[in-house]
């Protein structure tokens, strides 16, 4: 029994031993064929020879890389668009030269009202302080009879008036006239005026407005100018009762206008602006016209004028450099229009008369429908 326990453990043993040896050189050889790279006849996983994802080689540079900005970057703004109106902007130098026609017909209807165009032709010798609205003015006229046939009628005023588009302010007016009445020749008769109205010195201010394919544009720019005048009236007026005189008369007026030189002022937008050179405008005109003054009882007074006037041999004297125009020269056509007054005077005292008078223009533009209104003192003496 003993041997044949000992020999089946010799057995055993001899098995455990050739088992050990049979596995080390296994493992031996896995080891090493892992760390020599020679792979195994199936390897359990292994990458594969192409790779899913590898970076591509670094590309040569070229002359616009695809990471320099391009040169019109989607991200950057667009350039902003030529505006087009420049014939738009030229067009506007002719409303100029209607704003300064205007300012001729305005300032020669304020430099009537310094002439007594209110009033009757023949009265007794009269000085008048008054103020008026719808363009301030404020100023004395009246009459002084140097003869028995021959009056002066004279005033001086401060004005200040604007209308479609400009505006004068600092105007001072000044007026004379030498009226011969032929008294000696009774109740009806000819009468003759020659005269002149004088604003020497004014601040101008005029708006230019055109339209842009970006939006509108209006410039308004400051200036000085002078106006003058000259006039001859001859007219019949007639003593048709104590308490009515009848008037009617022809006028012949030549006007002129001084305008400095300036340049559009600076605004935000003004893409087509405009330099204005020093120039005169000048105008004729022939005025055909009456009046009637009445005595209510004793103490009012009423008189009523008007007359239609026509211009002729008008020109305009702008002389503009506009941007994308070049230099640009407006006509200035003749026009007619209706001139008319009025004034109610009230006699408070003996040679103390309060006067509410009236003036203005009935017309198409340059000329238009204007209004100049106030209120006077007038002492007779």
């Amino acid at each position: 029994m003993k041997r044949f326990i000992l020999a089946g453990l010799l057995t055993l043993a001899a098995a455990l031993a050739y088992v050990a040896f049979d596995v080390r050189p296994a493992a031996a050889q896995a080891t090493c064929g892992s760390e020599c790279g020679e792979p195994t006849p199936y390897p359990s996983y292994s990458p594969s020879p192409t790779p899913t994802y590898s970076p591509s080689p670094s590309p040569s540079p070229s002359p616009y890389p695809s990471s320099s900005p391009s040169p019109y970057p989607s991200s950057s703004p667009s350039p902003t668009p030529t505006p087009t109106g420049a014939d738009s902007s030229g067009n506007s130098i002719g409303g100029l030269a209607n704003q300064r026609f205007n300012q001729m017909i305005t300032n020669r209807v304020l430099g009537t009202v310094l002439l007594g165009v209110n009033e009757q032709v023949n009265c007794s010798d009269c000085i008048s302080a008054f103020g008026s609205a719808g363009s301030f003015s404020a100023g004395i006229h009246g009459r002084k009879e140097l003869t028995n046939n021959l009056s002066l009628l004279a005033g001086l005023a401060y004005t200040h008036y604007n209308e479609g588009g400009y505006k004068i302010t600092s105007a001072p007016i000044g007026a004379f006239a030498l009226r011969y009445d032929f008294t000696d020749w009774g109740s009806s008769r000819p009468f003759f005026d020659v005269g002149t109205i004088l604003t020497p010195w004014e601040k101008a201010r005029y708006t230019r407005s055109y339209n842009t394919s970006l939006g509108p544009v209006s410039v308004t720019s400051s200036t000085n100018a002078s106006n003058y005048a000259v006039y001859g009236r001859a007219g019949w007026m007639s003593r048709v009762s104590p308490r009515d005189e009848l008037a009617a008369s022809i006028e012949v007026w030549q006007l002129w206008q001084r305008v400095s030189g300036y340049s559009d002022n600076a605004v935000a937008f003004n893409p087509f602006d405009a330099t204005i050179a020093t120039g005169t405008d000048r105008t004729s005109l022939v005025k055909i016209g009456g009046q009637w003054t009445h005595l209510y009882g004793s103490n009012i007074e009423a008189n009523i004028n008007g007359g239609w006037v026509q211009s002729f041999a008008s020109r305009s004297g702008i002389v503009a450099t506009v941007t994308g125009n070049g230099v640009v020269v407006p006509t200035m056509g003749n026009q007619g229009w209706f001139e008319y007054g009025g004034r109610l005077g009230f006699r408070v005292q003996k040679g103390w008369v309060v006067d509410l008078f009236a003036n203005g223009t009935l017309g198409p533009q340059p000329v238009g429908n204007t209004i100049h209104g106030g209120v006077g003192l007038r002492i007779n003496y």
